[in-house]
This record gives structure tokens, sequence and C-alpha cells, in this order.
């Protein structure tokens, strides 16, 4: 178990992804893991807002401060979901963490960038699910 320490940086490890660099946003939505058609949706940005009607594609461009998305259907609560934008792996925050020991210890060192963004040059997620539920 002296060794344990050396094994953190493979259950820390996170899933990199390259973004959505075209701009569209796929939004659906569901409930109780199923999804379904027919919500009205508002689809916001600081760039804009879109009514959609789910399934659909919006075309949003580049990231635009918070992804804001508001779903309404008979039958179901009114849903509100937000979502910052995504960061590129360059302009993340950088967050250092380490560890060390007294004699004979093993010590080691990990960084990592955080999607922290303030608005500029990020990307939102390719698709959003809203899961809303039933009244």
């Amino acid at each position: 178990m002296r060794y344990a320490a050396l094994l953190l940086p493979l259950l820390l490890t996170a899933c990199a992804t390259s973004g959505n660099g075209d701009g569209r946003v796929s939004v659906a939505t569901a409930s109780n893991g199923q999804e379904f058609g027919g919500a009205n949706c508002s689809v916001t940005t600081n760039s804009g807002s879109w009514s959609v009607l789910t399934p659909a594609t919006v075309q949003l461009g580049g990231a635009n401060g918070e992804l804001r998305i508001i779903c309404n259907k008979a039958g179901y609560r009114t849903t509100e979901l937000r979502l910052p934008p995504y960061a590129p792996a360059s302009s993340g925050s950088r967050v250092g963490l380490g560890l060390g020991g007294g004699s004979g210890a093993v010590g080691m060192g990990l960084g990592f960038s955080l999607p922290i963004s303030s608005g500029g040059g990020g990307y939102y997620p390719p698709r959003v699910v809203v899961n809303m539920a039933p009244q």
C-alpha cells in the first residue's frame, strides 16, 4: 500500500474534449431517461435568443456568455438549464496538487486545467438534454 499514491493520477484523470468548433448545439428534452419531442424551448446567450421546438439544432456561433435554455411542455414542469462555456484547453484555469510524506514516503505532483471561462474563445457542448419532470 505504500505505492497507493502512485495510483492517484490514474484516479484523477479526466477525459479531454476538443470542443465544438462549428457553434451548433443540439437541444433535446427527456423525462426519466426517455427522450421526447415537442417541447418549446428558448435558447439564450449574450449573442441572442432563439425559440425552438425539440429536438432541434441551433446555430449559436462562438461562445458568448452563459448558455441558458428554458423549456415548456404541457404535462411537464417548466425547466431551466444554465451552462457556462467551456474554455479552450490553453486558457483554462490551472490547478496544482502536491502530495508528500515523511521518510520512505512517495511524493508526487499533479496539474490540470479546469473549464472556467469569462466568455471569450470558449465553446458550448454539441448536445444538451434538458431533463423535465412531469407535473
